[in-house]
């Protein structure tokens, strides 16, 4: 999302102009800027291990580079639109994601059996991800303009559900099960929050656990084997469980403390498939143990714990279900991750955050991050720089 730096009337809504640029940058919540940083310069030394070191070193430098642009991208957000920008655009935005979303399904390049990406010469773009922020932004919106209201309805639950379900769908069919579970996850934590009745909440549930054999039918063979191959890897240990096996057994070798940095034999003897995206929680687990893997999952508590204080800052609807939102994004796509590789969860394809290789995944959590930083910025109850 391009923000034009020369309009000055842009800048002057939503009381923008009663901030200068100075009190603006005593309001970023550095501490949140901090955790980042440290946790992607983390990122950067495991991914260095990952692939292998000299071998393919441009993965790393693109990753320090591509973690640069979203730092950029996580200021513009910040610290350059008006406090009511994001909500008076959220429609747009949701709208031109799905627009996006809908021309990768009819023009988008494929890659690895799935059509993703819409190629812009310059530029490849996973649609998708634009959507995440865009959800987020249409649904704080969609639950802000019904704050008088006493709970959620049929008719407003409705409304959201499909809200979730439209570009939810449009993802199954790249196929892309990882980032529509993902969202639906999001959206419908979103929609709890905003107070959604207990009785609407209990039918949905009986619903939903009615529907699993609908869903279940409709999923593709290989989106199939990935949940059978979760219960019994050892079914089929050199296909679909072949991932699985060699992450457990990546895990596990890496014991209290690890093997040591660029010392584990999963990794560097290439055993382990996807190692810089989708597994390299294996690599950090199996050079520094157990020990290693807590550190990081604290840092990212730390992460979450600071994000949700930005929420209790929120002046509106809008800006506490952003911050939920754009929380639970980062929360969600961590426990997934991490209960992949663990086998504790079906092997999807969701990236851990400021950790895998992707210049997508970084730009999303960055602008995501830089929406947090927007509402403490704009915050009325914002008493000092923390």
């Amino acid at each position: 999302m391009k923000i034009s730096l020369g309009s000055g009337s842009l800048l002057s809504q939503g009381g923008a102009s009663s901030l200068g640029w100075v009190e603006r940058l005593r309001r970023f919540p550095w501490s949140l800027l901090l955790l980042l940083t440290f946790t992607s310069t983390v990122g950067f030394g495991i991914l260095y291990s990952a692939v292998g070191g000299e071998d393919n070193i441009w993965l790393f430098w693109r990753q320090i580079m591509q973690f640069g642009i979203g730092i950029g991208i996580m200021g513009s957000v910040a610290l350059v639109a008006g406090e009511k920008i994001y909500r008076r655009f959220s429609y747009l935005f949701y709208a031109f994601s799905l627009f996006l979303l809908v021309m990768t399904m009819i023009m988008g390049s494929v890659g690895m059996g799935a059509r993703r990406w819409l190629e812009l010469g310059f530029l490849r773009l996973q649609t998708s991800e634009l959507m995440k922020v865009a959800l987020i932004l249409a649904l704080a919106r969609y639950f802000h303009d019904r704050e008088g209201a006493k709970g959620l309805g049929w008719w407003s639950m409705s409304v959201a559900f499909l809200m979730i379900l439209c570009p939810m769908a449009l993802i199954i069919k790249q196929p892309d099960l990882g980032t529509a579970v993902l969202l639906g996850a999001v959206g419908m934590t979103m929609i709890v929050v905003a107070g959604l009745s207990w009785k609407v909440l209990l039918v949905l549930i009986l619903v939903l656990g009615a529907s699993m054999p609908l869903v279940w039918n409709g999923m593709h063979t290989y989106q199939k084997q990935r949940i059978i191959t979760l219960f019994s890897p050892e079914r089929d240990p050199l296909g679909s469980g072949y991932h699985i096996i060699q992450s457990k057994i990546a895990v596990g070798s890496g014991g209290l403390t690890g093997k040591g940095f660029m010392a584990g034999s999963q990794s560097q003897l290439n055993f382990l498939p996807e190692r810089h995206t989708d597994f390299i929680f294996s690599v950090l687990a199996e050079e520094w143990g157990f020990l290693g893997g807590i550190g990081l999952l604290l840092l990212y508590l730390l992460i979450i714990m600071r994000s949700l204080l930005i929420s209790e800052m929120a002046n509106d609807r809008f800006g506490l279900l952003t911050v939920v939102g754009a929380t639970m994004l980062f929360a969600i796509q961590v426990v997934v991750n991490v209960g992949m590789v663990l086998g504790l969860l079906p092997v999807v394809g969701v990236p851990l955050p400021l950790i895998s290789y992707g210049g997508s995944s970084m730009v999303t959590t960055m602008i995501a991050m830089g929406l947090l930083a927007h509402v403490s910025i704009h915050s009325k109850q914002h008493g000092r720089s923390v």
